[in-house]
This record gives C-alpha cells, structure tokens and sequence, in this order.
C-alpha cells in the first residue's frame, strides 16, 4: 500500500484505505498515530472530510465527537496503564492548526518523561521525536494497537455517557451515603 492515504486521511479511512484506523466510531475514526514517541498516541478523525472546527458539526454530531473523544481517550489511559506501569495520565486536545480538519489528538503522558518536558505540552518535544524513523508507527506497535482496539470494543458494550442508571436519579430513591442533597 502506498502512502497516499496520508493526503486524505479521512477519505482514505472512509474507502478503508486508512492503515492508522483503529475502529470506527460513532461520529469518527479512531486512529493510531504516525509517530509513538509516547507509546499509545492516538487521534479521532472526523468522518465528515469538509468539516474543519467542532463549530460545523450540528449539534447532535458535536457531541457524538466529544464522547467519541472521551471513549478514545479513555481506551488509550487502560491500554497504556496495562502495559506500561510509568503511565501517568492523557492529555486531550482538539487543535486544528495545521491540519485542515476536525481531529482530536490524545496523548499519553508517562513519568519516565523528562522534567523538562513532562508539564509541558507535547508540542515542545524536539523536532527529531516527530521524525526520526525509531519513533515511526511499524509492525513493533502490533500490540499496543490490538490493546487500545480491544478497550474500544469494551467501551462499546458499557453504558455511554447520559444513559438511564438504574436506581439513580429516581424521585423516589434515597442518596447514596456520603451524597449531598441540593436544597
């Protein structure tokens, strides 16, 4: 396969062209990224190859890609906490800057990171981190992708966000211990 998906990754995501893809979500493609210098980082395309800010998308689609944001995020942290003990959070970050289209970037963020860039955001990381070949998505990610795919597939069978919690903001049900009632 050639890299010409690159020009068009969302296309290329939608033709099945899309070698990054990870699965497809409701409003967009989870994808791994082109580089690994943190192991596990990610990206959300949006399925929609015009749209360019969150703004575009109605509202109903907007929020689709929020929590799509949410479930990939949340994927990487258990995949990465599972197979890296120094894992240390994942940072969120719809951007749009370079790419002319609506994307989330989630990075994971580890404690054997250096000082010096560790706080800071990940954009600072030298330019040779973004292009050295060492740091390149290859065959030796296989298990890292089958990890973060895997915590997708368990995410689609756990309740989303806002779905009725049985014995939960009922009239008639009791707060919990430790709950405070609003006035």
């Amino acid at each position: 396969m050639s890299d010409d998906w690159r020009t068009d990754r969302i296309g290329a995501a939608l033709r099945g062209e899309n070698p990054t893809v990870l699965r497809r979500l409701q409003a967009g493609f989870a994808v791994i990224g082109d580089v690994q210098f943190l192991p596990g980082y990610s990206v959300l395309l949006v399925d929609e190859p015009g749209v360019q800010r969150l703004s575009d998308l109605p509202r109903t689609k907007r929020l689709a890609f929020l929590s799509d944001m949410d479930r990939l995020g949340e994927a990487v942290e258990r995949a990465c906490r599972r197979l890296d003990p120094a894992f240390r959070r994942v940072n969120l970050e719809i951007l749009g800057n370079t790419d002319p289209f609506l994307h989330a970037h989630v990075w994971p963020r580890f404690e054997w990171e250096t000082p010096e860039l560790a706080g800071k955001p990940v954009w600072l990381y030298p330019p040779d981190r973004w292009r050295d070949e060492r740091f390149g998505l290859g065959p030796q990610h296989d298990a890292l992708r089958d990890a973060i795919a895997s915590e997708l597939d368990l995410s689609a069978s756990m309740p989303r966000a806002g779905a009725p919690d049985p014995g939960r903001d009922r009239p008639d049900s009791a707060p919990s211990p430790g709950c405070v009632t609003p006035l």
